[in-house]
């Protein structure tokens, strides 16, 4: 299926962007910023509509783009439905700033905060149930993956509250980057599923 294929490499593209974006990013902040005790929405809100933000775009950008291939592939709605969430809070997240850091929360910096947490757990939520209908080796690295960002996802929540925001960057960053992750494993998958023959189809796990 070229056009599966095609969105699979066009997905890994974005994500590698993405990625480098944000390195990006980082690196032209102010040097004060301490990454590993502020979070990426700190650092973004530093230089709004900058790098960081731009990433974010990508990134959601790069998700779209699975999403007619997987249901293509009989991926299933409600995986692809928490894909679209995730993409969702991403462009949300992105657009409506947090508060500078050491700020009172207002109405926006609220906004920000649940638009990310819809997409922090949506990502992981779609990667389990993709788990049960892709093929290869996918299925374990994304249940592994899955796993991996929910315990991220507690260890961040910890940090938030109880924690006193101790390493919160930290355990952010290794978050997104389990999140990432996922997202390249099943852009991935599509990538290399082989080409389908006429009048044979390619069988889809759970499908």
């Amino acid at each position: 299926m070229p056009g599966i294929r095609r969105s699979g490499l066009l997905a890994l593209g974005g994500i590698a962007l993405a990625a480098v974006l944000a390195v990006l990013g980082h690196l032209e902040v102010n040097d004060n910023l301490n990454p590993w005790s502020l979070t990426v929405s700190d650092f973004a809100v530093s230089d709004r509509g900058g790098v960081i933000d731009v990433a974010m775009a990508v990134l959601a950008a790069a998700t779209v783009v699975l999403l007619p291939a997987l249901r293509r592939a009989g991926a299933g709605r409600p995986a692809g439905f928490l894909l679209a969430a995730w993409a969702a809070g991403l462009v949300t997240a992105a657009v409506v700033p947090t508060n500078e850091p050491g700020l009172p929360m207002d109405t926006a910096a609220y906004a920000h905060r649940y638009a990310s947490v819809v997409a922090f757990v949506a990502l992981p939520a779609a990667g389990w149930l993709l788990a049960g209908r892709l093929g290869g080796r996918a299925p374990g690295w994304l249940r592994g993956l899955a796993l991996t960002s929910l315990l991220l996802a507690g260890a961040m929540v910890w940090s938030a509250y109880p924690g006193d925001r101790a390493l919160i960057g930290l355990a952010e960053r290794l978050l997104i980057l389990a999140e990432v992750a996922l997202l390249a494993v099943v852009a991935a998958y599509l990538a290399g599923r082989p080409a389908r023959r006429p009048g044979k189809v390619t069988p889809v796990r759970g499908a």
